[in-house]
């Protein structure tokens, strides 16, 4: 780490203490390209572990891998109407290629229904083809104009999930159970508490019939849609006569699904956990989860203490207590001629979870010095039994940073807003979640958003609901629709 420059605080601009931290923390770097990134290693480590995860849990609930061309004709956008009127400011389209203009244009994949769903319509007879569950691990293209590294650029990874079924209620059973899963993931694994629900219907996926998201809050008290999960109805199958023969034998058209996330979840990682310290990572998304740094002052110090320290490195990396695919991720810095402040202050701003020192003292104790990244808590551990000992700690880590951001989520949520004003004081103010009742009205969504810049996140479900509701709409005083989610968002 060549800069040792403080970062800027959150509290003096958090966009710039956002920004710095992504290239300091060495997630990623700015490409040649404008509007592009390049994710460097300690960034795609995390998004392989991410990647790991979901694809386990996609695969448990009967999903398999596919892959399907980047380019697309762009005739295929133009066949269902509102995908192509919601997609078209964004796509980057091929116009020539092999010296040649090519007789259609190709567009440059910005999500890949119609592509699938073509394929689909070839490969699907009978309802006993159906459902057909494929996921495919790719990127995207979308011609963004105002970027952030990770949150929002003209390409970036992902996953899409697109099913087929023989019926609405199979699909919507689909998507919502998607909707779980990735809950499940982000909680589970990132330690980012999200608000699940609807989408309105301006908020929706272009061509959905329903659109479930999830909602977290960001140390800003910005909303970050973390993922999202939409059930198609019938509208792609149409387009692309995706019929099957039903068991009356009559003819019909598929239900679909489709449900995304993406690389922007690091961005969220970043925004849910991180201080002005550098990144702070959950340990089961860390590429590395313990870093030991040997503690000397003589070359004869220093060759006791970094013996001792691989030492202590395959103790931990070689204790199958995790199970045997799950093995602690621990790295040595032994590098000579740096201080040991110095790698305290690089792996702290790299994010990782637990340090262990290693001094002369340490081995005649026959213990371990450990300070967390998270709260930066210090304390010794010994030696003995220290695989368990680190395992429960990292568990103990995730626990508490899940704990923590529910606790300021839940600090900054509203659910006893008085008034429109009261309202505006807020979302231009310390911002939030604000749980008010809507008449439905997309008149009056439209006209909150232009004036303060908040949207309706979604219609949350049961779960998250202000008990007893909201009987009135919070703008218009009118009878409540639905109770609703604002905030202003990424």
């Amino acid at each position: 780490m060549a800069d040792d420059k403080k970062l800027t605080t959150r509290a003096e601009n958090f966009s710039d203490w956002y920004n710095e931290l992504v290239l300091r923390a060495e997630l990623a770097d700015y490409s040649p390209v404008k509007g592009s990134m390049v994710i460097r290693p300690n960034g795609y480590g995390i998004w392989e572990r991410m990647q790991r995860a979901l694809d386990d849990m996609f695969k448990a609930t009967g999903h398999e891998n596919a892959y399907f061309p980047l380019f697309i004709p762009q005739s295929f956008l133009s066949k269902e109407a509102q995908h192509v009127e919601g997609f078209a400011p964004e796509t980057a389209v091929v116009t020539h290629g092999g010296g040649k203009e090519l007789e259609e244009p190709l567009v440059v994949r910005p999500t890949s229904e119609t592509i699938i769903y073509h394929m689909f319509a070839k490969w699907t007879q009978s309802y006993r083809d159906l459902p057909i569950l494929i996921n495919q691990w790719a990127n995207v293209v979308r011609w963004e104009m105002r970027t952030r590294l990770f949150l929002r650029t003209l390409e970036f990874l992902w996953q899409e999930g697109h099913t087929a079924h023989a019926t609405h209620d199979e699909a919507e059973e689909e998507a919502r159970k998607m909707l779980g899963v990735y809950r499940s993931f982000m909680e589970g694994w990132i330690a980012m508490p999200v608000v699940t629900g609807q989408k309105t219907e301006s908020e929706k996926f272009a061509g959905a019939l329903r659109t479930y998201s999830c909602e977290a809050m960001m140390q800003d008290n910005k909303a970050l849609q973390a993922g999202t999960s939409h059930n198609l109805g019938q509208n792609f199958a149409k387009a692309f006569e995706l019929q099957f023969q039903d068991q009356n034998g009559d003819m019909a058209f598929a239900w679909n699904t489709s449900w995304g996330v993406s690389t922007r979840m690091i961005g969220g990682l970043v925004m849910t956990h991180s201080d002005d310290n550098g990144l702070v990572t959950p340990p089961k998304l860390a590429p590395i989860e313990v870093v030991i740094v040997p503690v000397y002052k003589s070359d004869e110090e220093r060759a006791r203490v970094v013996e001792a320290s691989h030492r202590v490195k395959q103790e931990l990396t070689e204790w199958t207590g995790r199970g045997a695919t799950d093995r602690l991720r621990v790295r040595v810095d032994d590098r000579d001629g740096i201080k040991p402040g110095a790698k305290y202050y690089e792996w702290e701003m790299r994010g990782v979870p637990l340090r262990l020192e290693i001094g002369p003292k340490d081995l005649e104790k026959q213990s371990v010095f450990s300070a967390r990244r998270d709260t930066r808590a210090k304390a010794a551990l010994p030696m003995a039994g220290l695989p368990e000992t680190v395992a429960k700690l990292l568990e103990q880590i995730q626990a508490d940073l899940l704990a923590a951001a529910k606790a300021r989520r839940e600090a900054n949520s509203y659910r006893s807003v008085k008034s429109y004003d009261e309202f505006k004081q807020i979302i231009e103010g310390p911002g939030g979640f604000i749980y008010a009742g809507w008449n439905g009205d997309p008149a009056i969504e439209a006209k909150v958003k232009e004036e303060t810049k908040a949207t309706i996140r979604c219609i949350p479900d049961a779960e998250f609901r202000t008990p007893g509701g909201q009987a009135r709409c919070l703008i218009t005083g009118e009878p409540a629709k639905h109770e609703v989610v604002w905030a202003k968002a990424y």
